[in-house]
């Protein structure tokens, strides 16, 4: 009987540490980052036919060998007409373009009468918008005391067009253009053009 009883006194004083036992150990969630989401850069439609008008302000200087002999300035507008191939983020394009002008030297009384161009465009689709580079031939018609004068040369600049939706289109266009030895008369001309277009796309 008191083998029993002190069997059970052992039980009860063992009891509390069998109790605790060794602490179960959990493992700790791993937290797994989402995979990046890429974000393709919006692309644009800017394929087709488009024409439209344009309304700027433009400076020519003329020179005679070394001489400066021409300072114009006015008011410069007209139309184009192009066609463009969008290839993704590339777009290429050609565009005839006619200004009349109102750009004169009333000093010795000259005036650069009208200029047509015809482009060759580069251009990156930012989606809604599209930055362009152009280049490419000029033909000149200009007055000088009464007298009509014309040449061809070359025109280079830059452009940005904006769509509006519902296939128009806003923007604006700067245009260096040049022409060496202008109709035979020694003077070699170069001005600047800055116009604000609107186009509406076929």
């Amino acid at each position: 009987m008191k083998r029993i009883a002190a069997i059970l006194a052992l039980s009860a004083v063992a009891a509390p540490a069998f109790a605790g036992g060794p602490a179960v150990v959990v493992d700790e969630p791993v937290l797994v980052a989402p995979a990046p989401v890429l974000i393709a850069a919006p692309k644009g439609n800017w394929d087709g036919f488009y024409g439209g008008a344009s309304l700027g302000y433009g400076n020519f200087d003329g020179d005679l060998a070394g001489t400066k002999v021409l300072d114009a300035n006015g008011a410069i507008g007209g139309v184009q007409l192009g066609y463009r191939w969008d290839l993704g983020n590339t777009v290429i394009g050609v565009e005839g373009a006619f200004s009349a002008s109102g750009i004169k030297d009333d000093a010795i009384d000259a005036k650069l009468k009208n200029k047509t161009d015809l482009k060759l465009q580069l251009g990156y689709d930012m989606g809604q918008s599209l930055i362009y580079a152009t280049a490419g031939a000029s033909w000149a018609k200009a007055s000088m005391a009464g007298t009509d004068y014309s040449d061809n040369g070359w025109v280079a600049g830059l452009g940005y067009d904006y769509d509006l939706g519902n296939n128009w289109v806003v923007g604006a266009e700067y245009l260096y253009n040049k022409y060496d030895n202008f109709d035979n008369s020694g003077i070699d001309i170069d001005g600047s053009t800055f116009a604000i277009r609107a186009n509406y796309r076929f």
